[in-house]
């Protein structure tokens, strides 16, 4: 059995931008990926709404991705690979963040990662890092993502490199899937299962 830990924000929970609930499970692109990968496979999904790479949110607690990710480890060792999409929460205009210096958090978590002990004989997981794809029109977030619109649009080639510097697997989601016009920031559903299926192409290609 191959264990695959998906830590992520808003959008690995499954937030559905139409009424703000979540999406069932085998809507969700995390329950797309098990579907897809079949028997033979773990999927854990770790999914948090407002989740920051490594921020602590003044508004918001207990957002920070990196204080959690060394017990969220610890609890489901041993993990093979960890799939990490993080980062569009860290376009919010209280963070002043840049979309290079997101890229560079999220390297933070993935040297976490391989530094840690929790894969298989006490190595580390391998990982999967994904780049969010670019917002779209914002609506009700509008102004809590002024001017996040156009970094966004430079995540992918950042997270392409911060994956290249530390040798992990890459994805840019953007490549794959838009976000929603509803907010801008969220997945429709049809994104979720093209996302899905993106991402088993690439563990079986990494695990098989």
């Amino acid at each position: 059995m191959k264990t695959i830990l998906c830590y992520g924000d808003s959008n690995t929970w499954g937030y559905n931008p139409t009424d703000a609930g979540r999406y069932p499970r085998d809507v969700r692109w995390t329950g797309v990926l098990a579907r897809e990968l079949g028997e033979g496979y773990l999927v854990i999904e770790e999914g948090l709404n407002g989740r920051t790479t490594v921020w602590d949110d003044p508004i918001e607690g207990y957002k920070n991705g990196y204080d959690y990710l060394i017990p969220c480890l610890e609890t489901h060792r041993p993990i093979d690979l960890v799939v990490l999409m993080l980062g569009t929460n860290d376009l919010k205009v209280r963070f002043s963040v840049s979309a290079y210096d997101i890229a560079n958090s999220a390297g933070v978590l993935v040297d976490v990662i391989q530094k840690s002990a929790a894969g298989p004989d006490g190595g580390a997981p391998r990982v999967l890092l994904m780049a969010p794809p670019p917002l779209a029109r914002l609506t009700q977030f509008a102004e809590m993502f002024e001017g996040a619109a156009a970094k966004s649009r430079k995540l992918g080639e950042h997270y392409r490199r911060v994956a290249a510097e530390r040798g992990c697997a890459f994805l840019d989601a953007g490549s794959v899937i838009v976000s929603s016009d509803v907010d801008g920031i969220h997945f429709d559903p049809p994104e979720h299962a093209k996302l899905g299926r993106a991402v088993a192409e690439r563990v079986k290609d990494l695990l098989g």
